[in-house]
């Protein structure tokens, strides 16, 4: 019998399943959109500058294009009423907003870098999350994933504030994790009584895209993962059995000769030290 929580070429109850990507005009972003799009998902895809977006839902292959700053509640509520109005329940998201900062040490580490990343990583996040919970937790194949660095494993004091804030938002995606696990398990869940929603974190040492391989030809980015992995990863997350994946942390293979096809390699093991 085929799992509930499990979407094929993107489909549940006859229709496309609608996905959120954050974070969407970056290249992380483009390429998901665009592997979900080929796979039959309907994308819509989120940025806080209307041009680029704009630019990046068309790159992308026909992503609808939305504008908005996930670091201001009260814009995602509007977001998600937006979404409501135009689409109905979004059945996944697939959050891609976050950034860099570095210093050479401990006492280096600036306010300014701090408030960049907190708002970007975990201010985010718990807006989207908040706001988007109860659309994923009633979908038969409810999804968010974030990503991550293989640099929280192993913290350097050059990156003090950055692995704290990813660190605290993969705190909160498990924590995402066990309201989907909870809302399965209460009285009043589906009929089937079986999880249908999940979050994950999907972890990498650093991405690459084809971009920054042209800019630089004589580089080998050692260990990064090419952003056309992380997009296939994404997709086959709709293919997995929630409960199965549902708080997992998924280390990403660093990219190879394959990843030229989009193929991906994953795991559940924790990522190594770096």
């Amino acid at each position: 019998m085929t799992d509930p929580s499990m979407a094929g070429a993107g489909l549940t109850d006859d229709r496309p399943l609608r996905v959120l990507v954050t974070g969407g005009s970056g290249p992380s972003g483009i390429a998901a959109a665009r592997a979900l799009l080929q796979a039959g998902f309907a994308v819509y895809s989120v940025g806080s500058h209307k041009a680029r977006i704009e630019a990046a839902a068309e790159t992308a292959g026909g992503a609808i294009p939305l504008v908005c700053d996930l670091g201001d509640l009260a814009a995602v509520r509007e977001l998600q009423q937006e979404l409501a109005r135009r689409a109905g329940r979004i059945d996944g998201v697939i959050h891609l907003v976050g950034g860099w900062r570095g210093a050479p040490g401990i006492t280096d580490q600036t306010d300014e870098d701090w408030e960049f990343l907190e708002r970007s990583a975990v201010t985010t996040l718990r807006n989207v999350t908040r706001v988007f919970y109860d659309d994923l937790a009633a979908s038969p194949c409810g999804r968010f994933a974030i990503v991550s660095s293989t640099a929280v494993d192993s913290p350097a004091a050059g990156v003090a504030s950055y692995v704290a804030a990813k660190a605290a938002a993969e705190a909160w995606t498990m924590a995402v994790a066990d309201g989907f696990r909870q809302d399965s398990q209460a009285p009043a869940s589906r009929a089937d009584g079986a999880q249908h929603s999940a979050a994950v974190v999907l972890v990498v040492k650093a991405l690459v895209d084809a971009g920054m391989r042209t800019k630089e030809p004589e580089r080998k980015f050692p260990g990064y993962t090419d952003v056309e992995q992380l997009a296939a990863a994404a997709v086959g997350l709709f293919s997995q059995p929630a409960a199965e994946l549902n708080g997992q942390r998924l280390l990403l293979a660093p990219a190879t000769a394959s990843a030229a096809t989009g193929q991906s390699a994953a795991s559940t093991q924790s990522a190594p030290t770096t």
